[in-house]
């Protein structure tokens, strides 16, 4: 076989005229005869001179382009209309042949090695074992590889033994933010909040199926026919989600969530451009002080991350319990207890839910209960358990404003089945949330904290909110990026009198002024 080398590439009016009012005849001497086509008048004519400054022979296209043109948004609609959707993206050159020399050294390499040996090795340690024995099977298949080339063989073949075959380096780059495969073929990565196609490619749909049970069975989870949904995590905390044929018709689809390894403080957040100064000052606050807060935003807007972040100003003697369907919040406190849900067995019996947690974490003596995310009725025990000293408690949900958030916390209680009047719910809400923190991701990719927003109380069937600081969209850059403003509303905060208890009162009213 030839030594390796990257795949050379495959290999009505006159333009410029503009146009004019007519010709203006002269008011008296009529029998004047009309003038030849070689002197034309400048146009607009002897009675419509050029404006000062303008060039009167300049083509139309020159003045037009000095302006904006009003068809512009028209343009773009009609390329996106027209554009040709691109293929998948090709692996080639050096990776590609790289795999393909993988596929003949993988078979002959499994029969030289235990499995069940291999799999209690590191992989330093499997990389130390692996390589005479990989030498002996290119000597067999008389394929000559320069020292790189070995090097790269060796860590693709440890990866499809120990890791997750060609998504470890996808996972090991920490400027990717989240890993979509839709089926073998088709992968797209999320980097600074756009989506781009990744140049990886699966053998076959057998191989991705594989990969996805070797994630999911890890946390103890299965993912077959019979169960083809599945959450799951990996060791670093990013979350995994499965789903595979029938119910996905391109072949196995994974999504992961990554997150960083590095824990994310507000500071950094404000140092990103999420929020302003005095926003994180005052999210500071809400977190040393106890309250009650819930975060609120789409998907992928940096719930986690908000929420991960607030726990870091949670005092180190608090008790602190966690609850999630598949564990991916990583606090920052020494006296924490993460619990997870599980799922039904085969026979559908033996199902934890996040309710039953909420319920039994009230036994545990805590001094906050942090959800990961509500869904259903399990909103109204996190409610009931902020109304009954466990003052700081927060969870995450998905919603597109703080009214919206509030209007979807009182339909998933009415999802259970608590017998009790809107009204009812409404006004615990109102007294059991103090702050609604609004992420959103922009279009740009950036991501914002759009709202911080009060929960003041009731005023006849309506919960009544207070904003405290908003996001204000002021214009978008030559580049696409967002310019916006962060304003504070200036009002006197409600929940001054639970910062005061803290000694925080003053230091809160001059961020929220």
């Amino acid at each position: 076989m030839s030594a390796f080398g990257r795949k050379n590439g495959p290999s009505g009016m006159k333009s410029g005229a503009r146009p004019s009012f007519g010709v203006a005849r002269p008011m008296k001497g009529g029998d004047k005869a009309a003038p030849k086509r070689d002197d034309v008048p400048p146009p607009g004519g002897e009675q419509f001179p050029p404006l000062p400054g303008e060039d009167p022979t300049a083509p139309a296209e020159a003045v037009s382009s000095a302006q904006p043109s009003k068809n512009d948004a028209m343009t773009r609609l009609a390329d996106r209309a027209n554009a040709v959707m691109e293929g998948n993206a090709e692996v080639g050159g050096f990776e590609a042949s790289v795999h393909k020399i993988k596929e003949q050294v993988l078979p002959r390499l499994l029969e030289r090695v235990d499995p069940e040996a291999a799999a209690t090795l590191t992989k330093e340690e499997l990389s130390e074992e692996f390589r005479p024995i990989i030498m002996e099977v290119l000597a067999e298949l008389k394929v000559t590889l320069n020292r790189r080339e070995q090097f790269a063989l060796e860590k693709v073949l440890i990866d499809e033994l120990l890791g997750f075959g060609p998504l470890e380096e996808l996972l090991n780059d920490p400027d990717i933010s989240d890993i979509m495969v839709n089926g073998p073929e088709q992968t797209y990565i999320e980097k600074g909040g756009k989506l781009v196609q990744a140049p990886i490619r699966f053998r076959d749909e057998n191989h991705l199926f594989q990969i996805a049970q070797r994630i999911v069975n890890q946390v103890g989870r299965r993912v077959d026919q019979t169960t083809p949904l599945a959450d799951a995590r990996l060791k670093d905390g990013s979350r995994v989600n499965v789903i595979v044929p029938p119910l996905s018709l391109k072949g196995t689809a994974l999504s992961i969530r990554k997150f960083s390894e590095k824990p994310i403080t507000i500071d950094m957040l404000k140092e990103f451009g999420s929020m302003s100064d005095k926003m994180a000052t005052a999210l500071k606050i809400a977190g040393a002080c106890r309250m009650n807060v819930v975060i609120s935003g789409g998907t992928g807007s940096g719930k986690t991350t908000m929420l991960n972040a607030l726990s870091k100003m949670i005092d180190p003697g608090e008790r602190v319990l966690t609850i999630e369907d598949a564990a991916e919040l990583r606090l920052q406190q020494p006296h924490w207890l993460p619990l997870e849900t599980r799922p039904p067995n085969l026979e559908g019996q033996g199902a934890i839910t996040i309710g039953d947690l909420v319920k039994n974490a009230l036994r545990m003596r805590p001094d906050r209960i942090i959800l990961g995310e509500i869904r259903g009725a399990e909103c109204f025990d996190l409610l009931a358990a902020m109304n009954t000293g466990h003052d700081g408690s927060m969870c995450t949900l998905h919603a597109n404003s703080p009214r919206e958030c509030l209007g979807r916390m009182e339909n998933m209680i009415l999802m259970g089945d608590i017998k009790i009047p809107k009204e009812a719910i409404s006004r615990q809400i109102a007294e059991s949330v103090d702050i609604i923190v609004q992420v959103k991701r922009l279009r740009d990719g950036s991501r914002r904290t759009t709202n911080i927003t009060e929960v003041i109380g009731m005023e006849g069937d309506v919960i009544v909110t207070q904003e405290l600081f908003k996001f204000e969209y002021l214009d978008e850059d030559d580049d696409g990026k967002i310019i916006g403003e962060y304003r504070a509303s200036g009002l006197r905060p409600y929940t001054l009198e639970k910062s005061r208890q803290f000694g925080f009162d003053q230091a809160y009213l001059e961020a929220c002024l």
